[in-house]
C-alpha cells in the first residue's frame, strides 16, 4: 500500500513537471498569424529619420510591461498572468515583420489591442521598425 502511495505520488509530480513544460513551449507557439499578416510588407522599412516616432509610440503604449530596452521587465510585467514577451530575444527578431504587426496591434490575452489607440497605419509600421531595433 506504501508503494502504491508512493508511485502515484512520484507520477502526479512527473505529470505535473511535464505539463509546466508544455505550457511553457506552447505558450511560444500559441500566438498563430493570419497569413495575411505573415506575408505583409513594411512599406516603412526603410523609414530611418522617422525612427522617434516608433521610439514615442513604444514609450507611451509598450514601455510600462515590456520594459525601457524591451527586455520583458517593465513595471507591469509582474502583475500580469501570461509571460511578458523578451522584445530584444532572435525568437523575436526572426518574426516577420506582419507578425510583429498583427501581434503588437490586434493583441492577445494580456497583451491589450492597439487597433483603437494607433490608428495611423504609418505609425502602427514605424513602432514595427523601433521593435524590430531594440
Amino acid at each position: 500500500m506504501k508503494r502504491i502511495m508512493i508511485l502515484n505520488a512520484g507520477l502526479f509530480l512527473v505529470s505535473i513537471i511535464l505539463m509546466s513544460l508544455s505550457n511553457n513551449s506552447l505558450q511560444d507557439d500559441a500566438w498563430p498569424v493570419p497569413a495575411k499578416y505573415s506575408k505583409m510588407s513594411n512599406p516603412y522599412a526603410s523609414a530611418q529619420d522617422e525612427d522617434q516616432i516608433g521610439k514615442e509610440l513604444y514609450m507611451v503604449h509598450c514601455k510600462s510591461c515590456h520594459g525601457s530596452k524591451g527586455m520583458g521587465d517593465g513595471t507591469k510585467a509582474k502583475t500580469l498572468e501570461t509571460e511578458v514577451t523578451d522584445l530584444t530575444t532572435e525568437s523575436f527578431k526572426s518574426q516577420t515583420d506582419g507578425e510583429v504587426y498583427y501581434k503588437s496591434i490586434m493583441g492577445k490575452d494580456d497583451m491589450p489591442s492597439f487597433e483603437n489607440k494607433i490608428k495611423e497605419d504609418e505609425d502602427r509600421w514605424l513602432l514595427v521598425n523601433y521593435l524590430k531595433k531594440l
